[in-house]
């Protein structure tokens, strides 16, 4: 889907909720079909010294939406998950997003990381990521792929309940592969910036008016569950609130890692009132031809009509 067709009309800081997360960002988009709520909350955890995620930053027209834990510590990991997201949105921003194209990103940004880190420095550093980016003008289809053990997930706001996890952790666990030592199998055994990655994690989905997506890194995962999202995310509150309440959520439950949500909301667009005000009214009109017509064929004709067709001659005289 190409980036015209989509118009970002609002973005903004939101600094009047902020309080856990040291960023946060909401943005509005609009295309003729549907309108979408985006908003992003960013927060260091206790103990790093800066903050290790990478996330969109909710500029532009394009419906491509990133979120990247980087992996190993310090300004390596905080570089390596910041050039991932800056590659992605390079190479992904201007043209149709499709699997292949996404693959083709993902690959090149894997070797480009791992040649910028290797300039600066003999250590490791790589990042995991999760992104979403729409499909059609309507944003109701959308790619999603990963690499690693970033997260998205499928809110349904009407329905109460527990939110669903469209992605399965790139994990030693997952995986059955044997675990380093001195790691753990719920570690990331994939990631992007060490060459181990021969093609992402992809995924189709869909995505009604009132459902969102949402993505995360583990510092958001590792402390709350399906249920716990679903709830905190759903409500009439501003989407960047309601992403900053998930980060106090974590935060509460004892997190010490980075933090990172990133949700984007659909909802009707302008036209689609119009479209549904339009085929109800045209369904009245036929509606209203429907029952004259039958009323017409189930009376019989008045005496008058029947003696001119009977007698043409006497209209004459």
């Amino acid at each position: 889907m190409h980036s015209e067709s989509i118009v970002r009309i609002g973005a903004w800081p939101r600094r009047d909720c902020a309080s856990h997360a040291g960023f946060v960002r909401e943005a509005v988009f609009a295309s003729g079909d549907a309108r979408l709520h985006a908003a992003v909350a960013s927060s260091r955890g206790r103990r790093h010294a800066v903050n290790e995620d990478g996330h969109s930053d909710l500029d532009g027209n394009a419906m491509l939406f990133v979120v990247a834990d980087g992996v190993g510590s310090g300004a390596m990991a905080s570089h390596a998950s910041r050039d991932l997201v800056a590659q992605l949105h390079a190479a992904l921003s201007h043209d149709a997003v499709d699997a292949e194209a996404v693959s083709r990103a993902v690959l090149g940004a894997d070797r480009e990381i791992a040649r910028s880190i290797a300039r600066r420095t003999d250590a490791a550093g790589a990042a995991t990521f999760a992104l979403c980016a729409a499909m059609d003008s309507r944003l109701s289809r959308w790619l999603i792929a990963w690499v690693g053990d970033c997260r998205a997930y499928r809110v349904s706001i009407a329905d109460g309940g527990p939110a669903e996890l469209l992605t399965r952790d790139d994990t030693y666990r997952h995986l059955d592969e044997i675990t380093p030592p001195g790691g753990s199998p719920d570690d990331p055994a994939r990631m992007i910036g060490n060459g181990a990655v021969e093609t992402p994690n992809l995924r189709e989905v869909g995505l009604q008016d009132d459902e969102l997506l949402m993505l995360c890194s583990d510092g958001i995962h590792r402390h709350a569950d399906f249920q716990d999202i679903g709830r905190l995310l759903r409500g009439s509150a501003p989407l960047a609130r309601r992403c900053v309440k998930l980060v106090e959520f974590v935060s509460s439950r004892g997190n010490r890692d980075d933090a990172t949500v990133l949700a984007v909301q659909r909802s009707p667009g302008r036209r689609a009132p119009l479209a549904r005000s339009v085929l109800m009214l045209s369904s009245i009109v036929f509606a209203a031809g429907a029952i004259a017509s039958l009323a017409a064929d189930t009376h019989p004709a008045s005496p008058l009509a029947s003696s001119e067709q009977s007698d043409p001659q006497q209209v004459k005289r």
